[in-house]
Protein backbone atom coordinates (compact mmCIF):
# COMPACT_ATOMS: atom_id res chain seq x y z
CA UNK A 1 0.00 0.00 0.00
CA UNK A 2 2.91 2.33 0.71
CA UNK A 3 5.14 0.97 -1.86
CA UNK A 4 5.01 4.04 -3.93
CA UNK A 5 6.24 6.69 -1.03
CA UNK A 6 9.90 6.74 -1.19
CA UNK A 7 10.61 4.76 2.28
CA UNK A 8 7.13 3.91 2.95
CA UNK A 9 6.67 7.56 4.53
CA UNK A 10 7.26 11.24 4.02
CA UNK A 11 9.43 11.62 7.00
CA UNK A 12 12.09 9.18 8.27
CA UNK A 13 10.72 9.11 11.85
CA UNK A 14 7.26 8.08 11.27
CA UNK A 15 8.09 4.76 9.51
CA UNK A 16 9.61 3.33 13.18
CA UNK A 17 12.87 1.85 11.30
CA UNK A 18 15.17 3.10 13.57
CA UNK A 19 13.80 0.89 16.21
CA UNK A 20 13.02 -1.93 13.62
CA UNK A 21 9.15 -1.63 13.95
CA UNK A 22 6.62 -1.24 11.30
CA UNK A 23 5.05 2.27 10.96
CA UNK A 24 1.62 3.50 12.38
CA UNK A 25 -0.77 3.97 9.24
CA UNK A 26 -3.79 6.25 10.95
CA UNK A 27 -7.15 6.70 9.33
CA UNK A 28 -8.00 9.93 11.60
CA UNK A 29 -7.64 11.79 14.58
CA UNK A 30 -9.86 13.23 16.98
CA UNK A 31 -9.23 15.26 21.03
CA UNK A 32 -6.11 13.17 22.44
CA UNK A 33 -6.64 9.61 20.18
CA UNK A 34 -5.52 8.35 17.08
CA UNK A 35 -7.22 5.79 15.07
CA UNK A 36 -5.59 3.43 12.91
CA UNK A 37 -7.25 1.47 9.44
CA UNK A 38 -9.59 -0.27 11.49
CA UNK A 39 -10.55 2.25 13.52
CA UNK A 40 -8.71 1.26 16.81
CA UNK A 41 -8.24 3.79 19.09
CA UNK A 42 -5.31 4.92 20.94
CA UNK A 43 -4.19 7.31 23.16
CA UNK A 44 -1.42 9.36 21.36
CA UNK A 45 1.66 11.05 22.89
CA UNK A 46 3.05 12.09 19.34
CA UNK A 47 0.69 14.51 18.78
CA UNK A 48 2.08 15.59 15.58
CA UNK A 49 5.86 16.03 16.96
CA UNK A 50 4.62 18.83 19.16
CA UNK A 51 2.16 20.67 16.97
CA UNK A 52 -1.15 19.61 18.68
CA UNK A 53 -1.08 21.57 21.72
CA UNK A 54 -5.06 21.46 21.81
CA UNK A 55 -5.27 18.36 20.32
CA UNK A 56 -6.87 17.24 16.98
CA UNK A 57 -9.53 18.35 15.23
CA UNK A 58 -10.04 21.60 18.28
CA UNK A 59 -13.57 23.40 16.98
CA UNK A 60 -11.82 26.45 17.40
CA UNK A 61 -9.41 25.90 15.05
CA UNK A 62 -11.82 23.88 12.65
CA UNK A 63 -14.62 25.80 13.10
CA UNK A 64 -15.51 27.91 9.68
CA UNK A 65 -12.92 26.51 7.50
CA UNK A 66 -14.99 26.74 4.26
CA UNK A 67 -15.46 30.33 4.78
CA UNK A 68 -11.07 31.02 5.62
CA UNK A 69 -10.79 28.98 2.04
CA UNK A 70 -13.59 31.45 0.42
CA UNK A 71 -11.20 34.35 0.83
CA UNK A 72 -8.76 32.38 -0.87
CA UNK A 73 -5.78 30.03 0.78
CA UNK A 74 -3.25 31.61 -1.15
CA UNK A 75 -2.46 34.94 -2.24
CA UNK A 76 0.35 36.39 -4.40
CA UNK A 77 0.62 39.48 -2.21
CA UNK A 78 1.26 40.55 1.22
CA UNK A 79 -1.91 40.82 3.91
CA UNK A 80 -2.48 43.05 6.77
CA UNK A 81 -3.20 39.67 9.17
CA UNK A 82 0.49 38.96 8.49
CA UNK A 83 1.31 42.12 9.95
CA UNK A 84 -1.50 42.06 13.16
CA UNK A 85 0.09 38.03 13.77
CA UNK A 86 3.90 39.83 13.44
CA UNK A 87 2.70 42.25 15.97
CA UNK A 88 0.98 39.66 18.54
CA UNK A 89 3.65 37.42 18.18
CA UNK A 90 6.47 40.23 19.11
CA UNK A 91 3.64 41.31 22.57
CA UNK A 92 4.79 38.09 23.50
CA UNK A 93 8.57 37.27 22.62
CA UNK A 94 9.88 41.34 22.86
CA UNK A 95 13.21 39.96 21.27
CA UNK A 96 11.38 39.91 17.61
CA UNK A 97 11.03 42.88 16.85
CA UNK A 98 10.29 42.32 13.30
CA UNK A 99 9.33 39.13 11.89
CA UNK A 100 9.61 37.06 8.49
CA UNK A 101 7.11 34.17 8.03
CA UNK A 102 8.12 30.81 6.61
CA UNK A 103 6.06 27.62 5.88
CA UNK A 104 8.55 25.10 8.56
CA UNK A 105 10.45 25.49 11.10
CA UNK A 106 13.43 23.79 8.93
CA UNK A 107 12.94 27.08 6.60
CA UNK A 108 12.69 29.47 9.56
CA UNK A 109 16.10 28.03 10.64
CA UNK A 110 17.80 27.97 7.82
CA UNK A 111 16.58 31.58 7.18
CA UNK A 112 17.74 32.66 10.61
CA UNK A 113 21.38 31.45 9.80
CA UNK A 114 21.48 33.26 6.29
CA UNK A 115 20.40 35.87 8.15
CA UNK A 116 23.40 36.01 10.90
CA UNK A 117 25.98 35.15 8.27
CA UNK A 118 24.81 38.22 6.50
CA UNK A 119 24.56 40.75 9.29
CA UNK A 120 28.21 39.63 10.29
CA UNK A 121 29.70 39.26 7.19
CA UNK A 122 31.06 35.71 8.36
CA UNK A 123 30.72 31.75 8.05
CA UNK A 124 31.43 29.58 10.80
CA UNK A 125 28.17 28.32 12.97
CA UNK A 126 28.37 26.80 16.06
CA UNK A 127 25.82 24.39 17.47
CA UNK A 128 25.23 20.77 19.43
CA UNK A 129 25.35 17.40 19.29
CA UNK A 130 21.88 16.61 19.73
CA UNK A 131 20.22 19.88 18.67
CA UNK A 132 17.63 19.56 15.57
CA UNK A 133 17.64 22.91 13.67
CA UNK A 134 16.08 21.15 10.65
CA UNK A 135 16.96 19.03 7.63
CA UNK A 136 18.72 21.30 5.88
CA UNK A 137 22.90 20.91 5.03
CA UNK A 138 24.31 22.63 8.28
CA UNK A 139 22.07 21.68 10.46
CA UNK A 140 21.21 17.71 10.07
CA UNK A 141 24.68 16.20 10.71
CA UNK A 142 24.77 15.21 14.12
CA UNK A 143 21.74 16.50 14.91
CA UNK A 144 18.69 14.63 17.44
CA UNK A 145 15.54 13.49 16.49
CA UNK A 146 16.35 10.33 14.11
CA UNK A 147 18.47 12.39 12.03
CA UNK A 148 21.18 9.21 11.86
CA UNK A 149 23.84 11.18 10.33
CA UNK A 150 27.01 9.76 11.49
CA UNK A 151 28.30 9.87 8.71
CA UNK A 152 27.17 12.57 6.45
CA UNK A 153 29.58 11.94 3.50
CA UNK A 154 27.26 9.54 2.74
CA UNK A 155 24.14 11.67 2.99
CA UNK A 156 24.57 14.35 0.52
CA UNK A 157 26.15 16.92 3.26
CA UNK A 158 29.09 18.66 1.05
CA UNK A 159 32.34 18.42 3.08
CA UNK A 160 32.47 21.75 2.72
CA UNK A 161 29.09 22.88 4.71
CA UNK A 162 30.92 20.93 7.10
CA UNK A 163 33.67 22.66 7.24
CA UNK A 164 31.76 25.78 8.18
CA UNK A 165 29.70 24.28 11.29
CA UNK A 166 31.16 22.95 14.50
CA UNK A 167 29.30 20.83 16.72
CA UNK A 168 29.82 21.86 20.42
CA UNK A 169 28.43 19.49 23.45
CA UNK A 170 25.22 20.71 25.18
CA UNK A 171 25.49 21.94 28.32
CA UNK A 172 28.90 23.02 28.08
CA UNK A 173 29.90 26.18 27.01
CA UNK A 174 33.99 25.17 27.64
CA UNK A 175 33.37 23.09 24.42
CA UNK A 176 32.17 26.31 22.79
CA UNK A 177 35.18 27.82 23.43
CA UNK A 178 37.39 25.07 22.16
CA UNK A 179 35.01 24.56 18.89
CA UNK A 180 36.12 28.56 18.00
CA UNK A 181 39.80 28.92 19.24
CA UNK A 182 41.86 30.60 16.92
CA UNK A 183 38.73 31.35 14.61
CA UNK A 184 36.74 33.65 16.83
CA UNK A 185 36.72 36.42 14.27
CA UNK A 186 35.00 33.94 11.62
CA UNK A 187 31.63 32.91 14.27
CA UNK A 188 28.72 34.20 12.94
CA UNK A 189 26.54 32.98 14.99
CA UNK A 190 25.90 29.79 17.90
CA UNK A 191 22.85 28.51 17.29
CA UNK A 192 21.11 26.15 20.22
CA UNK A 193 17.89 24.90 21.71
CA UNK A 194 17.14 26.47 25.01
CA UNK A 195 15.18 23.04 25.73
CA UNK A 196 16.04 20.19 23.47
CA UNK A 197 13.51 17.55 22.86
CA UNK A 198 15.08 15.75 20.08
CA UNK A 199 17.74 13.73 22.48
CA UNK A 200 15.28 13.00 24.85
CA UNK A 201 14.04 16.15 27.13
CA UNK A 202 17.11 18.02 28.01
CA UNK A 203 16.48 21.45 29.74
CA UNK A 204 19.63 23.76 29.46
CA UNK A 205 21.38 25.26 32.35
CA UNK A 206 21.28 29.05 32.81
CA UNK A 207 24.35 29.38 33.10
CA UNK A 208 24.90 27.64 29.97
CA UNK A 209 22.13 30.00 28.51
CA UNK A 210 24.07 33.25 30.27
CA UNK A 211 27.60 31.47 28.82
CA UNK A 212 26.78 32.17 25.31
CA UNK A 213 25.23 35.18 24.91
CA UNK A 214 28.21 36.53 26.43
CA UNK A 215 30.32 34.18 24.17
CA UNK A 216 28.30 35.91 21.02
CA UNK A 217 28.88 39.14 22.67
CA UNK A 218 32.82 38.65 23.23
CA UNK A 219 33.16 37.78 19.42
CA UNK A 220 30.67 39.81 17.87
CA UNK A 221 28.45 37.07 16.93
CA UNK A 222 24.99 36.27 17.44
CA UNK A 223 22.80 34.28 19.33
CA UNK A 224 19.66 32.44 17.87
CA UNK A 225 17.46 30.44 19.62
CA UNK A 226 15.66 27.60 18.19
CA UNK A 227 12.07 27.43 20.06
CA UNK A 228 10.21 25.83 17.53
CA UNK A 229 9.25 23.40 19.95
CA UNK A 230 9.27 24.99 23.19
CA UNK A 231 7.32 28.34 22.39
CA UNK A 232 4.72 28.44 23.50
CA UNK A 233 4.85 24.98 25.64
CA UNK A 234 7.41 26.62 27.88
CA UNK A 235 4.33 29.88 28.60
CA UNK A 236 4.05 32.65 25.99
CA UNK A 237 7.48 34.61 26.49
CA UNK A 238 9.28 30.93 25.46
CA UNK A 239 12.18 29.55 27.26
CA UNK A 240 14.22 32.64 26.49
CA UNK A 241 11.43 34.72 28.88
CA UNK A 242 11.81 31.65 31.62
CA UNK A 243 15.62 31.74 31.66
CA UNK A 244 15.94 35.47 31.42
CA UNK A 245 18.15 35.10 28.67
CA UNK A 246 17.33 37.60 25.17
CA UNK A 247 19.06 35.72 21.85
CA UNK A 248 19.01 38.24 18.71
CA UNK A 249 16.92 35.78 16.43
CA UNK A 250 14.40 33.66 17.42
CA UNK A 251 12.44 30.94 15.35
CA UNK A 252 9.44 29.38 16.16
CA UNK A 253 6.49 27.19 14.85
CA UNK A 254 4.52 24.04 15.16
CA UNK A 255 2.04 25.11 18.14
CA UNK A 256 1.79 28.26 16.08
CA UNK A 257 0.01 26.42 13.41
CA UNK A 258 -1.94 24.56 15.68
CA UNK A 259 -1.37 21.61 13.15
CA UNK A 260 -1.70 23.82 9.46
CA UNK A 261 2.03 24.65 8.10
CA UNK A 262 3.40 27.85 9.43
CA UNK A 263 6.81 29.31 11.31
CA UNK A 264 8.42 32.65 11.29
CA UNK A 265 11.50 33.26 12.67
CA UNK A 266 12.75 37.37 13.87
CA UNK A 267 15.00 39.70 15.74
CA UNK A 268 16.50 42.54 16.38
CA UNK A 269 15.30 45.18 13.76
CA UNK A 270 18.51 45.98 12.67
CA UNK A 271 19.56 42.34 12.19
CA UNK A 272 16.43 41.70 10.14
CA UNK A 273 17.10 44.76 8.16
CA UNK A 274 19.58 42.35 6.13
CA UNK A 275 16.61 40.80 4.60
CA UNK A 276 15.54 41.61 0.90
CA UNK A 277 14.00 43.95 -0.07
CA UNK A 278 15.66 46.20 2.71
CA UNK A 279 18.93 44.65 2.27
CA UNK A 280 20.66 41.87 -0.36
CA UNK A 281 19.54 38.92 1.53
CA UNK A 282 16.67 36.70 0.16
CA UNK A 283 13.98 34.45 1.61
CA UNK A 284 10.66 34.05 0.65
CA UNK A 285 8.36 31.09 -0.29
CA UNK A 286 5.25 30.46 -2.11
CA UNK A 287 3.42 29.54 1.18
CA UNK A 288 4.94 31.93 3.44
CA UNK A 289 3.01 33.59 5.41
CA UNK A 290 -0.46 32.60 3.39
CA UNK A 291 -3.48 33.53 4.48
CA UNK A 292 -5.24 30.58 5.47
CA UNK A 293 -2.34 29.53 8.03
CA UNK A 294 -1.70 33.14 9.18
CA UNK A 295 -6.03 32.70 10.16
CA UNK A 296 -5.19 29.78 11.98
CA UNK A 297 -2.48 31.02 13.91
CA UNK A 298 -4.72 33.96 15.09
CA UNK A 299 -6.97 31.20 16.39
CA UNK A 300 -4.19 29.61 17.84
CA UNK A 301 -3.12 32.77 19.91
CA UNK A 302 -6.80 33.65 20.85
CA UNK A 303 -7.01 30.14 22.23
CA UNK A 304 -3.57 30.68 24.51
CA UNK A 305 -4.37 34.20 25.02
CA UNK A 306 -7.72 33.14 26.22
CA UNK A 307 -7.12 30.27 28.10
CA UNK A 308 -4.28 31.05 30.44
CA UNK A 309 -5.22 28.04 33.11
CA UNK A 310 -4.48 25.52 29.68
CA UNK A 311 -0.91 25.63 30.67
CA UNK A 312 -1.57 24.86 34.16
CA UNK A 313 -3.74 21.66 32.70
CA UNK A 314 -1.28 20.25 30.75
CA UNK A 315 1.60 20.80 33.17
CA UNK A 316 -0.78 19.16 35.85
CA UNK A 317 -1.47 16.31 33.72
CA UNK A 318 2.55 15.98 32.36
CA UNK A 319 3.33 15.75 36.29
CA UNK A 320 0.76 13.02 37.01
CA UNK A 321 2.41 10.99 34.37
CA UNK A 322 5.88 11.55 35.28
CA UNK A 323 4.84 10.67 39.04
CA UNK A 324 3.64 7.45 37.81
CA UNK A 325 5.90 6.24 35.31
CA UNK A 326 8.28 7.03 38.40
CA UNK A 327 6.58 5.20 40.56
CA UNK A 328 6.50 2.13 38.22
CA UNK A 329 10.21 2.26 37.93
CA UNK A 330 10.86 2.42 41.96
CA UNK A 331 8.51 -1.14 42.08
CA UNK A 332 11.03 -2.37 39.85
CA UNK A 333 14.15 -1.03 41.48
CA UNK A 334 14.98 0.25 37.95
CA UNK A 335 17.13 3.84 37.49
CA UNK A 336 15.58 5.03 34.56
CA UNK A 337 15.43 9.63 35.17
CA UNK A 338 12.45 10.76 34.15
CA UNK A 339 12.15 14.24 33.15
CA UNK A 340 9.01 16.53 33.01
CA UNK A 341 8.88 20.01 32.17
CA UNK A 342 5.34 21.84 31.11
CA UNK A 343 3.68 19.94 28.93
CA UNK A 344 6.54 17.55 28.38
CA UNK A 345 7.32 14.23 29.77
CA UNK A 346 10.51 12.18 28.74
CA UNK A 347 12.44 9.22 30.09
CA UNK A 348 15.28 7.57 27.39
CA UNK A 349 16.20 3.83 26.91
CA UNK A 350 19.95 3.98 25.81
CA UNK A 351 19.13 0.39 23.74
CA UNK A 352 16.97 0.27 20.74
CA UNK A 353 16.20 -3.36 20.90
CA UNK A 354 14.64 -2.71 24.91
CA UNK A 355 12.37 0.49 23.38
CA UNK A 356 11.52 -1.48 20.64
CA UNK A 357 10.08 -3.91 23.11
CA UNK A 358 8.64 -1.46 25.52
CA UNK A 359 6.78 0.46 22.25
CA UNK A 360 5.89 -2.68 20.97
CA UNK A 361 3.87 -3.85 24.00
CA UNK A 362 2.64 -0.09 25.00
CA UNK A 363 1.02 -0.21 21.13
CA UNK A 364 -0.71 -3.21 21.55
CA UNK A 365 -2.30 -1.92 24.64
CA UNK A 366 -3.17 0.93 22.24
CA UNK A 367 -0.68 3.68 23.65
CA UNK A 368 0.62 5.37 20.53
CA UNK A 369 4.30 6.27 21.43
CA UNK A 370 7.09 8.00 19.01
CA UNK A 371 8.68 5.24 17.12
CA UNK A 372 11.86 6.42 18.58
CA UNK A 373 13.83 6.81 21.94
CA UNK A 374 14.72 10.57 20.94
CA UNK A 375 11.72 11.44 20.92
CA UNK A 376 9.21 13.03 23.95
CA UNK A 377 5.81 12.35 25.25
CA UNK A 378 3.51 15.63 24.14
CA UNK A 379 0.38 16.30 26.14
CA UNK A 380 -2.62 18.54 24.87
CA UNK A 381 -5.42 20.20 25.93
CA UNK A 382 -7.32 17.04 24.81
CA UNK A 383 -5.90 14.57 27.16
CA UNK A 384 -8.11 14.14 30.47
CA UNK A 385 -6.87 12.76 34.06
CA UNK A 386 -8.61 9.25 32.25
CA UNK A 387 -6.38 9.08 29.71
CA UNK A 388 -3.22 9.56 31.77
CA UNK A 389 -4.39 6.96 34.05
CA UNK A 390 -4.96 3.95 31.49
CA UNK A 391 -1.72 5.07 29.79
CA UNK A 392 0.48 4.57 33.58
CA UNK A 393 -1.65 1.56 33.77
CA UNK A 394 -0.48 0.44 30.10
CA UNK A 395 3.15 1.53 31.28
CA UNK A 396 3.06 -0.69 34.44
CA UNK A 397 1.99 -3.77 32.64
CA UNK A 398 4.44 -3.22 29.68
CA UNK A 399 7.14 -3.05 32.19
CA UNK A 400 6.46 -5.85 33.77
CA UNK A 401 5.51 -7.80 30.05
CA UNK A 402 8.97 -6.88 28.92
CA UNK A 403 11.35 -8.07 32.05
CA UNK A 404 13.66 -6.68 34.18
CA UNK A 405 16.16 -8.06 32.80
CA UNK A 406 15.75 -6.66 29.52
CA UNK A 407 15.31 -3.26 30.91
CA UNK A 408 18.15 -2.96 33.16
CA UNK A 409 19.22 0.10 33.52
CA UNK A 410 22.37 1.09 31.55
Amino acid sequence: MLDTLAGGCSSPVRSGWSIGEKPFVQSRGAGAYAFDEGGERYIDYIMGYGPLFFGYANSALTAGLDELAARGVLFGSTHAEEGRLARRIRAHIPSMERVRFTTTGSEAMMSAIRVARAFTGRSLIVRFAGNYHGHFDAALFSAGASAQTTQPGRTGIPEGVMQDVKVARYNDVESVDRAIRGREDELAAIVVEPVCANMGLVPAGKDFLKGLRGRADDTGALLIFDEIIMWPRAGMGGAQTAYGIRPHITAIGKVLGGGFPIAAFGGREDVMAVLAPDGPVFTGGTHAGNPFSVAIAHRVLDLLEGHPEYFAQTRELAEHLAAGIRASFARRNLLYNVVHLESIVDFMFHDREKYSAYYRAMRERRILLPPSQNEVMFISTAHTLTDIDETLAAIDESLGEVGNRALDAT
